[in-house]
């Protein structure tokens, strides 16, 4: 079988690829910060893909600036980068090792040396720029296998094919079998990929422009057929602002594919257009995240169809230029305009923002200085029939987000900031990704923080229902008290508790309850409730969305999972009922949640917070197909079986396992199979498989003489289990094998849960107590499953994969 284990994370399932840009490798503590990064979030096969370290290219280009102007400085500069990467091998790399890196270090700098002696053709200073990438590509190996992780240095020019432009664009055809060959030389290594670089036919360097190393990786991933490319750099990810200018800003843990194109197109630094066109043309997931603090959030780019509601980032860009076209009346002014956009689009060359007059004849172009000269060449070459003027001094600032254009809110708050301001013109992106003012010269600065105020200040308030507050709603309220403001700052919204409810009373105040106080408090602010009164209550609540949280194991709370959502409540449970109803109640509260655009995730009813229905959904979703599925589901009859050896009575471990809290409220609820056989259900339900209850054949471990007694009597009594499971115990050992109760379901409609008696070298037979493990076949996973496993009861884990649950709704909204 092969793993999945929650954490830590190197035991990924598939191939990634890791790029680090030349901040993450400025010196040597932050070389050393990447290699921890890559034991911990890397697999052996993984590819890695670096930039030159710190300022590297930037000083090779001011030597070869230096060339042509002072020989003595020249020599200087040279020798002071041949220092600095020097320092950077003594510092980190130990041995024969250091010294052999060393020795390439000065064949390099004799190389680029004697190169130097004459002038240097376009395509030399090209080869001697991609230095900075080399040196990077053979120190991180070095480093990585010293620490225990085998790595090899690749040159991406082994492989990359482009040829020589403004904008070199790698052939995929050739570069693709060139790669393919190259890696599977390399098994169980890291490959570390120099960037920015490719090879033309006749074997020259072709450097890929700005955002090259960025635009390479995610290449490379796209040809590698990698799962996933993450960008560390020195930043988190995406902001709503930027994070130096807005303090408030707050990271988007999530972003659509056109909203951060977009903000490419609009110049972002935090992303470039040509980065996304990889992604966009594969199945590779793209993630952004800081290498400085690796926990401090990410930002994952994401393929979604669902419309937007307004903007998410207020963006800035300083020194833009403008292009002013004014026709002449003898000309058709559409025609002159029509032409104008396929030129601009043939040569990908799309202004930041455009202004069209037809009462004019003018039309206004706006690009960033660094690509304006290159434009201003083509209109005038292509013969537009305009005079053509080209205007400096301007800026531009832009709200981004699905849907921008149509949220009144966001059009009137972003107009109101800008009432003030010297504009140029204001223009809405076709796609409606987008509104861009451009201004002439102004407090950039101020006037973002002024427009993301007006925008997101007002907090989306979200109010949160508990429905349960013993064993694990109590657990969930003092986990909610230490992550609140950790969850408002991810989110950017505002949550606060305004109801908590147990089996018979209420207590709701709206202006917000302190979670901390909710266990000594409760009875002296509750009231009572009769039947769905307390819905009632919920209706004229203040807030923007309200969530749900059932963490009891009621059936007459799940019968009220339609009204939930028809009332306009998210719902987030632990609940297992509803989930695994009759197919009809079952279909009815998906419908209703479905009908109303609401949100009813519950992961926690699974496993505590193993992620194992969003695997399986994941899986379903993306085109497999579940064939079976195995393993034990319960957490409580792990441990049990786990401690069972018969040193211990089972009724005397049983009645431990209800004090620890690692039962239901009811133990019977676990030992009769009825709460494996719904986790079974579930599961099956989400792989697509229509199930009903009644067909899972089920052993109960309860005998039926103390089915209906009370829980207390039930307790007394229960050495009356001993009997039984003592003789299954004795068969167990005679088999030379342990006792575990296993839930299996197959696509065939089988379904079972109950005793085995499995080998001690089984793998259900070697876990830790309280560990969960699912064991997953489906079409890709036929021949060796795909297994999760880790701790499937216990308070802190279920109240974890609530809170998880809550963070998802919150990305959702």
């Amino acid at each position: 079988m092969s793993a999945v284990e929650v954490v830590p994370p190197q035991h990924s399932l598939s191939r990634q690829l890791h790029k680090f840009g030349g901040s993450s490798l400025a010196d040597p503590a932050c070389f050393r910060r990447v290699a921890r990064i890559l034991e911990q979030y890397s697999g052996e096969d993984d590819l890695v893909v670096v930039s030159a370290a710190g300022k590297t290219t930037n000083r090779l280009i001011e030597w070869l600036g230096l060339l042509e102007k002072d020989g003595r400085l020249a020599h200087e500069s040279l020798q002071s980068l041949r220092k600095y990467q020097q320092d950077l091998i003594e510092n980190l790399i130990e041995g024969d090792a250091k010294q052999a890196l060393v020795d390439a270090l000065y064949d390099d700098f004799s190389v680029l040396a004697q190169a130097a002696e004459a002038r240097l053709t376009e395509a030399q200073r090209a080869w001697a720029q991609g230095f900075g990438e080399v040196w990077s590509s053979r120190l991180l190996p070095a480093l990585l296998t010293q620490m225990g992780m085998p790595s090899v240095s690749m040159d991406s020019r082994s492989f990359l094919r482009a040829e020589r432009a403004a904008q070199p664009e790698v052939g995929r055809a050739s570069s693709w079998p060139l790669l393919k060959e190259q890696l599977v030389q390399h098994n169980h290594h890291r490959v570390v990929i120099t960037g920015f670089m490719a090879q033309n036919r006749a074997g020259e360097t072709v450097l890929l422009g700005r955002n090259g190393s960025d635009y390479s990786a995610t290449l490379i991933g796209a040809l590698a057929d990698v799962n996933r490319v993450t960008i560390w750099s020195d930043v988190a990810g995406v902001y709503s602002a930027d994070p130096r200018v807005v303090t408030d800003a707050c990271l988007l843990p999530l972003l659509r594919l056109d909203e951060a194109a977009e903000l490419a197109r609009l110049a972002a630094p935090v992303m470039h257009t040509r980065t996304l066109q990889p992604v966009a043309q594969s199945c590779i997931d793209l993630n952004l995240r800081c290498s400085y603090e690796p926990e401090s959030g990410s930002t994952r780019i994401e393929r979604v169809l669902a419309s937007g509601r307004g903007a998410k980032i207020i963006t800035s860009l300083d020194d833009v230029c403008l292009l002013q076209l004014d026709v002449p009346r003898s000309h058709d002014f559409d025609i002159a305009r029509l032409d104008l956009e396929r030129l601009l689009t043939r040569n990908q060359l799309q202004p930041l923002a455009t202004s069209s007059s037809e009462d004019q004849h003018r039309i206004q172009l706006a690009y960033t200085s660094e690509v304006v000269n290159s434009v201003l060449e083509l209109l005038q070459n292509a013969g537009i029939p305009a005079e053509i003027r080209l205007r400096e001094g301007f800026s531009l600032v832009a709200a981004v987000g699905a849907g921008v254009t149509g949220n009144p809110v966001h059009c009137h708050g972003f107009y109101q900031q800008l009432r003030e301001q010297p504009i140029e013109f204001i223009c809405e992106s076709k796609n409606g990704l987008s509104i861009a003012a451009l201004l002439r010269k102004a407090n950039t600065g101020a006037l973002v923080a002024g427009i993301h105020r007006a925008l997101f200040q007002a907090q989306r308030r979200i109010g949160l229902v508990l429905l349960g507050k013993g064993n694990i709603g109590s657990r969930w309220l003092s986990l909610f008290a230490e992550q609140k403001s950790a969850l408002e700052k991810r989110h950017g919204m505002n949550f606060e508790l305004i109801s908590v409810l147990d089996s018979g009373s209420q207590w709701i105040d709206f202006k917000g309850i302190d979670p901390a106080c909710v266990m000594d408090a409760f009875s002296e602010h509750s009231e009572a409730y009769q039947d769905n009164d307390w819905i009632s209550r919920l209706l004229n609540h203040p807030y923007d969305d309200v969530v749900v949280l059932d963490v009891t194991a009621s059936a007459p709370l799940s019968k009220q999972y339609p009204e939930l959502a028809e009332h306009g409540f998210h719902l987030v449970s632990a609940n297992k009922v509803a989930g695994s109803a009759s197919g009809t109640e079952y279909n009815k509260v998906q419908d209703a949640f479905a009908k109303t655009g609401r949100h009813w995730l519950y992961n926690a009813t699974v496993g505590a917070g193993l992620p194992v229905n969003y695997t399986v959904r994941d899986l379903r979703e993306s085109g497999d197909k579940i064939i079976a599925l195995s393993g034990i589901f319960s957490g409580t009859l792990s441990w049990l079986f786990q401690q069972y050896n018969g040193d211990v009575a089972f009724s005397d471990l049983l009645e431990q396992a209800w004090q620890q809290g690692l039962t239901e409220p009811d133990p019977r609820e676990d030992l009769s199979g009825a709460d494996v056989m719904r986790k079974l259900v579930i599961l099956a339900r989400e792989s697509g498989l229509a199930i009903e209850p009644e067909q899972v054949r089920v052993q109960s471990l309860v005998p039926e003489a103390l089915m209906d007694l009370s829980l207390d009597a039930f307790l007394d009594q229960s050495d009356a289990l001993d009997s039984t499971l003592s003789e299954w115990l004795e068969e167990a050992k005679k088999e030379k094998g342990v006792l575990r109760y296993v839930a299996r379901f197959a696509r065939d409609g089988k379904a079972r849960v109950g005793l085995e008696v499995v080998s001690d070298e089984h793998p259900l037979a070697n876990l830790l107590p309280c560990d969960n493990i699912f064991a997953i076949e489906s079409q890709w996973y036929r021949e060796n499953p795909l297994v999760i496993r880790g701790p499937g009861a216990g308070r802190d884990v279920t109240a974890g994969a609530l809170l998880s649950d809550l963070n998802r709704i919150a990305s959702l909204l």
